[in-house]
């Protein structure tokens, strides 16, 4: 049976889920839930004519910071510098570009509640996007929430070959200097695995989690990016 959330702020345990890895539904986007349900490795996912559906899946794939697969072409992208790299220059852009190019292809959660969430989070210190630019233009990037020492990747877009890739690779080595623990992808499939993904049973993602959430905030990792490239 899944979980009707009330306004209470609070989740059932993870361990609950079903076997799709559904475990309530209902509730809101108040930043005080998200960050709860983060924290307690839960996240939403949902179409815009459903109620928000909170999930914990019982395999999880993570990026361990620093050990994406790394392809020769796109080793070759990153040494020729085709993108800039930035950090929180366009976070709002970010989500709607990830929204827009979904919503053509398979259809998007990320409605207009949702990036008002996320925009807050972000004005908080608690979501961040990483971006790539090609002759000033944002072409590629991501977003996703920080919580202590764990990242958890949300969405990704791309308008130019390989800008999402080079965005994602430039996440994991900047995650790897600041001593990041993980990389959580929520949802695995070949592409992520091919990357480098490894999938981890949920008992074991929480006690990462657990650990990851205890470290203190790194502010500082937000505020720049070095030229994180140079030794690829």
């Amino acid at each position: 049976m899944i979980y009707q959330l009330s306004n209470e702020l609070v989740f059932p345990d993870p361990f609950q889920a079903d076997e799709s890895g559904l475990l309530a539904v209902g509730g809101d986007l108040n930043v005080d839930r998200l960050l709860l349900a983060y924290s307690q490795g839960i996240f939403p996912w949902f179409s815009p004519d459903d109620p928000v559906m909170w999930w914990s899946p019982a395999w999880r794939p993570i990026f361990i910071p620093g050990e994406v697969k790394i392809s020769k072409s796109l080793r070759r992208t990153i040494r020729k510098n085709v993108f800039e790299i930035r950090i929180n220059a366009q976070f709002e852009k970010v989500m709607r570009l990830c929204g827009d190019l979904r919503r053509h292809k398979e259809g998007t959660w990320i409605t207009e509640e949702l990036i008002e969430s996320y925009v807050l989070l972000h004005k908080m210190g608690y979501a961040h996007s990483i971006e790539a630019y090609q002759d000033g233009e944002l072409v590629g990037g991501l977003y996703g929430v920080a919580l202590g020492k764990a990242f958890f990747g949300e969405s990704m877009f791309h308008i130019a070959r390989d800008a999402s890739k080079v965005a994602f690779v430039a996440l994991s080595e900047h995650l790897k200097r600041w001593n990041y623990t993980f990389i959580d992808s929520q949802v695995s499939n070949p592409h992520l695995i091919s990357l480098g993904a490894i999938e981890i049973h949920r008992s074991v993602f929480l006690d990462f989690l657990n650990d990851a959430v205890k470290e203190p905030a790194l502010d500082n990792a937000w505020k720049f990016i070095p030229d994180w490239n140079l030794e690829l």
